[in-house]
C-alpha cells in the first residue's frame, strides 16, 4: 500500500469529480456516446472515478486493474457481439484506461487505445476535461467504426450516460 497515494484518495472530496465534470459536460458526453454509436456496431461506456476505496488502496489496485474490475462489474463485456469498450478516468491518479471486449480487442491493438488515453491525459493536465472527454469519445468511435462499421440500427445495450463514482 502506497501511503501517499492512499492519503490523496482518502482525503480528496467526492465533489471533485463533479467539479471536473459538471452536469453540462456529462450531458455532452452522453450525447457524444450516442452519436458515436450510430456510426459503428460497438458499445461505449464512460466512467469517471474520484477516490478509490480503502480496500482498493490496501491492495494497491492500479487504474488498469480498477478499469478491468469495472469492465466486468458494469457488464461491458456482456454485449451481444463482444463489442463493448470502457473509457475509464481515475481522477486522483490522473490516469485514463480503455478496456475493449475481445471482439474489438482482436482487431485493435492496445497501442491505439493507449494513444487515445495519453491524449485525454494531456487535455486533462491542461484542465480541459470537457474537451478531452469529447475528443476521446470521438476517437474511440472512429476506431470502432473502422473495424465495425454500422450496418443497421442496433439495440443500445449499455447506458450512454457517463457514470460518476
Amino acid at each position: 500500500m502506497n501511503l501517499t497515494r492512499s492519503l490523496k484518495h482518502l482525503m480528496t472530496p467526492h465533489w471533485l469529480s463533479r467539479r471536473a465534470f459538471p452536469e453540462a459536460s456529462l450531458l455532452a458526453i452522453e450525447q457524444a456516446v450516442a452519436a458515436a454509436e450510430k456510426l459503428h456496431g460497438g458499445e461505449l461506456r464512460f466512467v469517471v472515478e474520484g477516490g478509490l476505496s480503502l480496500a482498493s488502496l490496501w491492495h494497491d489496485q492500479s487504474p488498469r486493474e480498477r478499469a478491468g474490475e469495472l469492465f466486468s462489474g458494469l457488464r461491458v463485456w456482456d454485449t451481444e457481439h463482444n463489442n463493448g469498450v470502457l473509457i475509464y478516468l481515475q481522477l486522483i491518479d490522473r490516469r485514463v484506461e480503455i478496456v475493449a471486449d475481445r471482439g474489438i480487442a482482436a482487431r485493435v491493438p492496445q497501442g491505439e487505445w493507449d494513444e487515445v488515453c495519453r491524449g485525454m491525459e494531456r487535455a486533462f493536465a491542461r484542465g480541459a476535461f470537457h474537451d478531452g472527454a469529447l475528443a476521446a469519445v470521438a476517437s474511440v468511435g472512429q476506431i470502432i467504426a473502422l473495424h465495425f462499421p454500422a450496418k443497421a440500427a442496433h439495440a443500445n445495450e449499455l447506458p450512454d450516460r457517463p457514470l460518476v463514482l
